[in-house]
Parts: C-alpha cells; structure tokens; sequence
C-alpha cells in the first residue's frame, strides 16, 4: 500500500535516511507539479509552487501525523500554496461569480462558446479537445475532477485534500461533469 511505503519514508527519513525524502520527492514532484499547474495554468508559478510545497513538507515533516495519509497532506499543503500564489497576483477568480447552482453568470455573458468549440471539434482530437474544455472549467471543479481522474484519488482523499466537506466534493463532482458535457 503507498501510504504505508510513504509513512515509512517518512520514519526513515526522521531516523536520519536523507535519501528517503529524495525518494518521496520523486514520487510526488510530478503530481504536485501537475496539480499547481491546473489550479493557477500557469508552468512558471507551478514550478515555484511545487518548490514551494516541497520546503513546506521538509520544513514540517515532523509535525506530519501518521494517522492520516501522507498523499492527502501534501495535496492539501499544494493546493494552499496555490491560493497564497493567486492571492499574491490579486486575481479574481471566476469561481467566484458561481451563483448558488455552479453556474458562473460571469462566464455566460462573456463571450458564446460555440463557435470556439465547434472550431476546436473540428481540428483537435477528443485529447485536446477535453484538455479546453477542462481549462474552462472553475478552479473548483477542475481540481476536483483533476484528482479524481488524473490522480486517482477517492473522494474521502479529495475531502481531506481540499479542506472541504465530502459531500462539497461529491457536488462539485456532480456539477463539473455536467458543466465539462456543456462544454463538449
């Protein structure tokens, strides 16, 4: 089982194994990298976020609980690390003109999306295709959806990594699949 080899990692690595956290460096910089990357799109400030994630675990491995799952931690210390990065640039996110149902008001009244899909339909194939229309997606869902499928996480792991209620997720989960089919 990972969260086992990753708490044992982490025991080695506290009992002076230097090159056990080399190894859960390696294990996780691809997938925290991805995840800063979906969540701000953009690969500069992703880098620096997972670099940035990766001080945060070194500096308070110790305080990690084994109790709970080593890959739900540091999800949740990369996706804090995202929200200081776009608190830093004092964006808006879109996420926040989501009304009550997850529709994004803002969005709708932006610009018609069928011409870009239709175009995009027609010279990209379903890869790059889903990839748009993913990135048009709230922050929110394309997280959720991001860790469910790309990562393989439940959504218990999810929950926990995202600081959010199960059924906050279940619903974002729900609301993004609808939303991505719109989108296609």
């Amino acid at each position: 089982m990972k969260s086992h080899c990753d708490k044992q990692l982490i025991s080695d690595y506290l009992a002076g194994d230097a090159k056990s956290f080399e190894i859960l460096v390696k294990e996780y910089l691809k997938p925290i990298y991805s995840f800063a990357y979906r969540y701000v799109g953009n690969s500069q400030d992703a880098e620096d976020i997972a670099q940035d994630v990766f001080i945060k675990v070194w500096r308070n491995i110790k305080k990690f609980d084994s109790s709970r799952s080593f890959k739900t931690w540091i999800f949740s210390i990369a996706k804090n690390s995202c929200i200081d990065n776009l608190r830093k640039k004092k964006s808006i996110p879109f996420s926040r003109f989501e009304n009550e149902k997850g529709e994004n008001i803002l969005m709708e009244r932006i610009a018609d999306p069928r011409p870009l899909i239709d175009e995009i339909l027609k010279r990209a194939d379903m890869s790059k295709t889903l990839n748009l229309a993913m990135e048009r997606l709230t922050p929110d869902f394309r997280m959720v959806l991001f860790l469910r499928y790309n990562d393989h996480f439940t959504f218990k792991e999810i929950s926990e990594s995202l600081g959010e209620p199960i059924n906050t997720v279940k619903s974002r989960h729900r609301r993004a699949l609808i939303q991505l089919k719109k989108l296609l």
